[in-house]
């Protein structure tokens, strides 16, 4: 009897101090009926995965009771039971359960992973929950549903597989990220990028960068208020958080992973070659001296095909006590313009001890990148025409020579601030380097009977140099004019974080419940310097040695250095209830301090709450063949949004303002540059989410549904204001609001579900309705009337209508001399060309409205097959580079397109609708097929994977630009094309081996 009771008490102990995310606790008093009633009927086994491997923490609960034990940390568990004919059903977070009779000799039981949408484990911030338990709106990828190629940033990996979730890349330069927006745009300076948690650790986009992509288990976004509030001041714009793979307990593993890539440029605008230009020259009256005889193709010259390899080394290890998983990689492009590249190294670990009769957990990351730049200039050329090089490359004339009769690169004086741009490719210095480090330390302690006490710590390092050398002979009119000019610039970033928490999830009768309590701080310090000279009698240390410069030349603003830091203080509640496993409910309250806010606003409140109801489970669904699995969902939460404030914007500050001489010397003026304010306060986003889960006919077809609407108030914006009663001309203040309201739909059905062979089709579409609610308001009680605000080329904020709504001039011919003419809308013989001004239309926006993909995969034994279609549309683009390159007054100073010719337009006073596209698209993003070679009975090599991969293989578009897909980030200045860096075509081989 005594030894009985011992082993009852002892599978308690290891139940309650198991993992507590699986755990089911059998309360003291159902222990105590099944000691004295079933003495010496106990159940025992052991509880294995696929390969063998214990699983700590497996669930095994007496059916239809609330008896239950967790397995221990070598898979074993006893368990009293009430009589031989009950049943034991046997569960694992990620594994199908399995139901078998106490009467059985159950010995080993081996759990089967379970690949059904709805049984995946989900991140939800501070913890995870599976799929079909989750009450807001999350989407999920996992590894192997990810895309392949050459990636070289975690976001490529995602791209088109969620939806409501609109990446996009703009040109391909090499160590360029991807833009990305959830569910629209929200903010106007609040900033509209979400945050990336990244196991655990907090940070910008730029976090991302800095995480091997063949080292991600899987990704989950947080798209709904609900979901992000546990976030607070930082998940407005959503959270992107990254889990990377670990080592599997008691397995020793060593992994490569491969690529290699060769790029081309798919498409170049056709502008006139040489014997064209000189043709069309001659009809408008340039004279001969224009043309200096060659024929030259500035833009092939300028091009060449690119190439991009990653190479990743991961190895792991260890005991159910111990266990880490290393890796090393390497990212190296080279881009389709020449001198264009980036080289990435990035070293990480993560280890994982047990201590204290493991009840203790520590887990450690630390991750170290190294990243090497060498970028072409972004912004060159003339005054009338400034873009980055490969564009100015259009506007060359083609019969102008790379270099003169002397040798050097060519320039003609007679053309205003000529640029030769294959000079400046050759000659110009522009290069950087950012050292990255970050690491975190996790802690978490079962204290009794599921209450744990976790510690989290992180320290993120990031130092960033750029050196920039422009010298005289890159034919520069501003590199002349100063006799070569270089600047260095340093930023250091030092980011800190750290949370308590205490956590309790018991199991009680039909009744389950998961608390949090949590206190966080986070402490960002950013510091900086830069200097400039100009002046050079030569080029041999560019911007190594500034003080070779002419230091008598040296200007305002030539040297400078900052530092400043904010802190985030937070507390949050969470409470997660279930009742029968088929009512759900959430809710959060996180309370938020900012120290970039005013004294009289610190602090802000973000609560959630968010029910489901497993339909599915209910007694009048038994006997329906229909569905699987059905679930409805409804939240609601509050998220702010504090991105786009730097930490003194709510002070008045002075600065330098020129100079003045007096007295024969020189004085340094100083006036207001910004104005206080107070109230400056959080920017808050309100957001309702109604959504569907299901899955039918035997799980084969699977979907979501959502609907949302969003509201952003008390919008964070710089707003103009009187002086006086203002000394400066504007402030940022909360006034305004922004409307967005959207459908999502992702399905997936396999259409072939055979053990040798599958084929799954599967896609998502998103709609969305963004309005800019209102821009008017009053600050101390002066009216800030703000409205058709500048924000793009033609395209204003106006309130009622979306971000970035073009209010442009009709295109209606041109007259006898050729110049443009448009439509005079209020028939007053003057156009006026205001911001409000009759004669202007409303002809769309620059907002995309729908997003869809498709991805179908197919897979027959060994070999398989995926492919990734993908659009948006609904906007229009402004293209302003075709307006650039089509008037002929400048086929004297430049080239055109061959289109210019056949529009025949000489000049424009107007930037009008004759340059506004539709901006839609479908894309083949991607298409890989591959093949795995299976050992299993070689003893260290278990299998190789060798894949072919197309990117970017097929653009259908009307829009007559290089690439429709530009910025929408919806930011000032979006919707326009003004040139990017050409989007590239690739093919790529990937290689991927594994080694027991």
């Amino acid at each position: 009897m005594s030894f009985y009771l011992l082993m009852v008490l002892f599978s308690s102990y290891a139940y309650a101090f198991s993992d507590t995310n699986n755990g089911i606790l059998l309360s003291e008093k159902n222990y105590r009926y099944y000691t004295l009633q079933n003495q010496d009927l106990i159940i025992k086994g052991r509880v294995i995965d696929e390969n063998g491997i214990p699983l700590l923490g497996a669930n095994i609960i007496e059916k239809g009771t609330s008896n239950g034990v967790a397995a221990d940390f070598d898979g074993n568990f006893s368990i009293p039971v009430a009589n031989k004919s009950s049943v034991l059903i046997i569960s694992y977070l990620g594994y199908k359960d399995k139901e078998v009779l106490a009467s059985e000799s159950l010995g080993v039981i081996q759990l089967e992973l379970d690949n059904s949408t709805l049984s995946e484990v989900v991140v939800v911030g501070y913890g995870s929950t599976k799929r079909k338990d989750v009450t807001g709106a999350v989407a999920s990828v996992s590894a192997k549903d990810m895309n392949k190629g050459a990636i070289t940033n975690p976001l490529q990996l995602i791209t088109g597989k969620a939806a409501g979730v609109v990446i996009n890349q703009t040109g391909s330069e090499p160590g360029s990220a991807p833009n990305v927006r959830i569910r629209g745009i929200s903010s106007l300076i609040g900033g509209n990028d979400p945050l990336v948690v990244v196991n655990g650790i907090q940070g910008n986009m730029d976090l991302l960068n800095q995480i091997p992509p063949s080292e991600i288990a899987s990704i989950d976004i947080l798209k709904d208020a609900s979901a992000t509030a546990v976030y607070g001041s930082r998940g407005a714009a959503g959270v992107i958080i990254v889990t990377t793979k670990k080592n599997r307990i008691g397995s020793t593993s060593v992994e490569y992973s491969g690529n290699a890539s060769v790029d081309f440029i798919p498409k170049k605008l056709n502008m006139l070659n040489a014997n064209q230009w000189w043709t069309q020259a001659q009809l408008s009256g340039v004279p001969a001296s224009a043309n200096h005889g060659s024929n030259t193709d500035w833009y092939n010259l300028l091009t060449q095909n690119g190439s991009t390899q990653s190479h990743t080394l991961s190895f792991g290890g260890g005991t159910n006590k111990f266990n880490y998983r290393a890796s090393v990689s390497a990212i190296l492009q080279d881009g389709v313009v020449i001198n264009s590249n980036n080289k990435k190294y990035i070293g990480s670990i993560t280890a994982t001890q047990k201590a204290l009769d493991n009840n203790l957990t520590l887990t450690y990351s630390l991750n170290s990148g190294i990243v090497e730049n060498t970028g072409t200039v972004q912004s060159i050329g003339r005054a009338s025409f400034t873009s980055n090089l490969i564009t100015n490359a259009y506007l060359m004339r083609p019969t102008d020579p790379i270099y003169d009769v002397d040798g050097n690169y060519f320039n003609d004086p007679n053309v205003f601030q000529y640029l030769n741009p294959y000079a400046v490719a050759q000659t110009v210095v522009n290069e950087g380097q950012q050292d990255n480090l970050f690491g975190s330390l996790k802690a978490d302690l079962d204290v009794y009977k599921g209450l744990t006490l976790g510690w989290f710590g992180s320290w993120r390092k990031t130092n960033n140099t750029n050196g920039f050398y422009l010298p005289v002979k890159s034919t520069s009119a501003n590199a002349i004019d100063q006799n070569g000019f270089a600047n260095i610039s340093n930023s250091k970033q030092n980011e800190k974080l750290m949370n308590i928490s205490l956590s309790y999830k018991k199991i009680f009768g039909d009744h389950s419940i998961n608390a949090l309590a949590l206190y966080e701080w986070q402490n960002q310090t950013y510091q900086g310097n830069f200097a400039q000279a100009r002046g050079f009698i030569n080029d041999i240390a560019t911007y190594n040695a500034l003080q070779l410069g002419d230091l008598s030349a040296v200007r305002p603003g030539d040297v400078s250095s900052y530092k400043n830091d904010r802190t985030l203080v937070s507390f949050l509640g969470r409470v997660n209830y279930s009742y029968l496993d088929r009512y759900l409910f959430t809710a959060s309250l996180r309370r938020d301090g900012s120290s970039v806010f005013g004294v009289n606003n610190k602090w802000g409140n973000f609560p959630s709450a968010s029910v489901a109801w497993q339909i599915d489970q209910e007694s009048f669904m038994a006997n329906q063949t229909i569905f699987d699995a059905l679930k409805f969902r409804v939240g609601y939460g509050v998220t702010g949004n504090q991105q786009g404030l730097y930490p003194q914007n709510s002070l008045s500050l002075v600065g330098g303002s020129g100079v003045t001489y007096f007295g024969g010397q020189q004085i340094t003026n100083f006036n207001v540059v910004q104005n206080a304010n107070a109230d400056l306060r959080w920017e808050t986003k309100k957001q309702t989410n109604i959504g569907v889960d299901f899955a039918a006919i035997e799980g084969r077809l699977r979907g979501t549904i959502d609907a949302y609407t969003a509201t952003t108030d008390n919008l964070l914006f710089d707003y103009t204001v009187p002086q006086p009663p203002y000394p400066y001309s504007t402030i940022k203040a909360n006034v305004g609001s922004i409307l967005n309201q959207g459908l999502e739909v992702s399905l997936a059905y396999d259409l072939i579900d055979k053990d040798d062979m599958t084929l799954t089709l599967a896609g998502n579409v998103s709609f969305l309705k963004n309005e800019v609610k209102k821009l008017s308001g009053s600050i101390n009680g002066v009216p800030l009337n703000t409205n058709y605000v500048p924000w793009g080329p033609s395209s204003y904020l106006i309130e009622g209508q979306p971000i970035g709504t073009f209010n442009i001039l009709h295109h209606t011919g041109k007259d006898d001399s050729n110049s443009e003419t448009v439509l005079d809308v209020n028939n007053d013989n003057t156009i006026d060309q205001g911001n409000q001004s009759p004669d202007r239309m409303l002809q769309g926006s620059a907002l995309p409205t729908y997003s869809y993909a498709f991805n179908p995969t197919f897979r027959y034994k060994n070999f398989d097959v995926s492919m990734l279609w993908r659009g948006s549309g609904g906007n229009k683009i402004y293209n302003s580079l075709k307006s650039s390159l089509s008037y002929l007054e400048n086929i004297g100073r430049s080239n055109v397109l061959e289109s210019a010719v056949d529009l025949g337009i000489y000049t424009s006073q107007y930037g009008s609708d004759l340059w506004l596209e539709d901006g839609s698209f479908l894309r083949l993003e991607n298409l890989t097929a591959g093949y795995t070679f299976n050992f299993e009975d070689l003893k260290y090599l278990d299998s190789v994977r060798i894949s072919v991969t197309g990117n970017n293989l097929l653009l259908i578009t009307d829009y007559s630009g290089i690439d429709p897909e530009l910025n929408f980030s919806g930011g000032n200045g979006f919707g326009g094309d003004n040139g990017i860096y050409p989007r590239t075509r690739s093919f790529v081989i990937s290689l991927d081996v594994k080694l027991n």
